[in-house]
């Protein structure tokens, strides 16, 4: 076996790990936020928008980490995944996130945060020109 081979296995693996890791990741603040959102709800979500924001940093930092655009869109696809399904009515009529104001600035505040983070990150100089 040439090492090279048993290296690039290796580096792919480890990748794969990595995408793995971040969509799990989203997929936990999805389901989490989307238990918590209410918390601290007035006039203003806070919690909502708390959760906003996170999504939005993940995507961002994870894009940086990664050095690639999927890097953002591994955890956006987990939270938005999460999010989304938690959001739809069961057979008995219950629903975990509720049409208020906390749950629509969650929802769909959510949302636009990881399209902007995945968005941003492709502002992001990530890759030198040149290097693959």
């Amino acid at each position: 076996m040439d090492v090279t081979t048993g290296g690039q296995r290796t580096r792919l693996l480890v990748t794969v790990g990595a995408y793995c890791a971040l969509l799990v990741f989203g997929l936990v603040q999805g389901m989490i936020g989307s238990f918590q959102y209410g918390r601290m709800a007035g006039p203003v979500p806070v919690a909502a928008v708390g959760f906003c924001v996170l999504i939005l940093a993940t995507c961002v930092l994870a894009a940086l980490g990664m050095r690639s655009v999927s890097g953002a869109l591994a955890p956006a696809l987990g939270w938005i995944v999460a999010s989304f399904v938690l959001s739809m009515p069961v057979s008995n009529g219950s629903v975990i996130i509720t049409d208020s104001t906390a749950g629509t600035w969650y929802l769909y505040g959510g949302t636009a945060a990881a399209v902007l983070g995945v968005l941003a990150s492709l502002s992001i100089s990530i890759r030198p020109a040149g290097r693959r």
